[in-house]
């Protein structure tokens, strides 16, 4: 009887979470294979790296003899407006999905997001994998996500006998640095609005790879939520983020606000991100749990993780209040230039 493991292919593979998965896999017994644009050093000598585009690589020839292929590498950050010059992510997918069909592939992960649910006020809190996705409109995050399990679901129905997994997943930290993702939401909550406080939900990179391993081995065919039990409240979340001052202002100020902010450069977060600084989008893991995944960090755990002390951690409450007057100055100032502007340009 051949008990041998099956060879995976890992896109990704130098990332918190790839480089992870590649040793739990190895460990596990399978073979492993990693790829990335950027070069590295495997946790374990069981894998094998190597430094490719996939963007221009011979990706049949990557893949020739894998039986699953774990996307890690969407290269799409929460901060993108436009497209990548000759890199647009979803087009290599396609490449990757189209090597896949050509070499036998029967299992693709794809790393989703719970973003593709989107952020609205009628949200039922927990999401479960059953709700509609609908990605807050221009942000681009969200929405090449959605386009990608689209893209992977459509290779999936072409044979019966393949399988996908795609991983919708809370804002992910790790323990080198925040994630990009939880930077942005971050920089976009510091000017609040008068319709709501989010709710938060973060899950650990290395509680991510285990839930790779864990629809690895189930072979598991859907989407699926990842994230620890329950999640945290608008109160918690100011309480473990330090004394950062907040403004909070009308919604229509805070949108032009945040467009304003971006255009400028004054942060990363473009104005399409507001909804998920107001509205939930809190997902249920009762699907993943009864395959027998469980978190080892908790909300609270992985947040401060994620968590960049800042300059305003060391001031006292009447220069942080202080601090707070001269933002909402500010911030007043630049909506009245950007309304004065709006109704000064020619029609």
């Amino acid at each position: 009887m051949n008990t041998q493991k099956p060879r995976v292919v890992v896109t990704g593979s130098t990332g918190a979470v790839g480089r992870q998965v590649c040793s739990r896999l190895a460990e596990e017994g399978y073979h492993v294979l990693g790829l990335d644009r950027r070069s590295g050093i495997s946790l374990n000598p069981e894998v094998t790296l190597q430094t490719v585009d996939l963007a221009v690589a011979d990706l049949r020839a990557l893949l020739t003899g894998a039986d699953i292929v774990v996307h890690l590498a969407s290269g799409v950050q929460a901060h993108d407006v436009e497209e990548d010059p000759g890199h647009n992510m979803l087009a290599v997918a396609e490449r990757l999905l189209a090597a896949a069909d050509t070499a036998g592939v029967t299992h693709f992960v794809i790393r989703s997001s719970a973003m593709v649910y989107g952020a609205w006020e009628d949200n039922p809190v927990p999401l479960t994998e059953d709700a509609e996705i609908r990605p807050c409109p221009g942000f681009r995050f969200a929405e090449h996500r959605a386009a990608l399990e689209k893209i992977a679901r459509e290779w999936a129905e072409k044979n019966k006998k393949r399988s996908v997994s795609v991983l919708r997943t809370a804002v992910t930290v790790g323990e080198e640095r925040p994630g990009g993702l939880a930077r942005v939401l971050e920089s976009a909550k510091n000017i609040r609005t008068e319709e709501g406080d989010p709710m938060g939900q973060f899950l650990h990179a290395d509680d991510l790879a285990e839930a790779v391993i864990c629809v690895v081995k189930n072979n598991f065919d859907g989407p699926i939520n990842v994230a620890p039990d329950g999640w945290m409240s608008s109160a918690l979340l100011a309480e473990l983020s330090g004394p950062v001052p907040r403004i909070r202002v009308p919604a229509f100020i805070a949108r032009l606000a945040a467009s304003i902010r971006w255009q400028i450069g004054l942060t990363d977060a473009p104005a399409s991100i507001v909804p998920y600084t107001i509205y939930p989008w809190i997902i249920s893991n009762d699907r993943i749990k009864e395959l027998g995944w469980e978190a080892q960090h908790t909300n609270e755990e992985a947040y401060v993780v994620g968590y960049e002390p800042k300059l305003s951690d060391q001031l006292n409450a009447g220069s942080r209040q202080r601090l707070a007057f001269i933002a909402a100055a500010i911030i007043v100032g630049f909506v009245i230039s950007g309304i004065v502007r709006t109704f000064r340009e020619p029609k």
